[in-house]
């Protein structure tokens, strides 16, 4: 599923690569996605069925809003992202 997700983000014009040539914004993404899942011990399948709950406990006011603002707030927009390509399934 995380190969879908990747290949969404790229449909929504998010980069794979930077300039540079190294990894962007859709590997960046599906990678936050996969550690969420790890620190929550949840498999991916969980997480998609309870997509409402994770980007609500990850968001502002939620009881991890302080990790989901971690680097400029890339987890929470990552979940939010995932929850995008969840409603599409």
């Amino acid at each position: 599923m995380l190969n879908q997700f990747k290949e969404y983000l790229k449909k929504q014009g998010y980069s794979e690569n930077t300039p540079s040539g190294k990894p962007s914004t859709v590997y960046d993404y599906v990678k936050r996605v996969d550690k969420i899942c790890e620190r929550e011990r949840v498999p991916l399948q969980e997480l998609t069925e309870n997509i409402c709950f994770y980007v609500k406990k990850y968001d502002t006011y939620g009881s991890e809003e302080e990790f989901g603002k971690k680097s400029h707030s890339a987890f929470i927009n990552a979940l939010k992202r995932f929850q995008d390509f969840c409603k599409q399934l």
